[in-house]
């Protein structure tokens, strides 16, 4: 089966062909040679997810899925949230996103956080959606290379490194994307 990713993003395309293995033809939007802005103006995952695909499916008429993520922290309010990717302004780097989070928690020990991830499937025009979340807490200060976006500060719960220290195995069995995917091809595997 063949999905179109409503995505460029070359960590998240690896991190998802990596998670469902040979078994699906996973193509990004420059594969399909879309390389217009796909809009995210909607105030939930869900709902960026969903706008994302269905910019896809209404365009191109094929099966496709995207996701939203979100890194949401009990001491600042759940934010970053639906924000997560720009934080820190319209054209700011993972680097300026960690250095707000970390600014704004300053010394507190109530450092409580989780990632979500919404995806949204549009197969032969019919809609579902697929969640995954893991909860942890934000560490005072970055640890590790690997991954992106806010892995560095993030450390799962029952795990002592983040997930930046984690192999690419280790966290995509555990996170947030990982399990959302799982539920997505547990669901594909079913419609066989």
């Amino acid at each position: 089966m063949e999905l179109i990713l409503a995505s460029n993003n070359k960590h998240k395309l690896e991190e998802i062909r990596a998670i469902l293995g040979n078994e699906y033809k996973i193509v990004s939007l420059n594969d399909i040679g879309c390389h217009e802005e796909i809009p995210e103006t909607q105030d939930t995952l869900k709902g960026n997810a969903l706008q994302k695909a269905s910019f896809i499916y209404e365009r191109y008429h094929k099966n496709c899925f995207a996701d939203d993520t979100g890194l949401e922290i009990e001491f600042l309010g759940n934010q970053p949230g639906v924000y997560s990717a720009r934080y820190a302004g319209e054209h700011c780097s993972f680097e300026d996103n960690m250095n707000k989070v970390l600014a704004e928690m300053g010394d507190t020990n109530h450092r409580k956080a989780c990632f979500k991830t919404v995806i949204a499937l549009i197969l032969d025009g019919k809609e579902y959606f697929f969640e995954g979340r893991v909860d942890g807490e934000i560490l005072r200060e970055r640890h590790g290379r690997e991954g992106f976006g806010y892995d560095p500060i993030f450390q799962p719960i029952g795990y002592q490194k983040s997930f930046a220290e984690l192999s690419a195995e280790e966290k995509n069995r555990i996170s947030h994307r990982g399990r959302a995917i799982q539920q997505l091809a547990n669901f594909i595997k079913n419609l066989k």
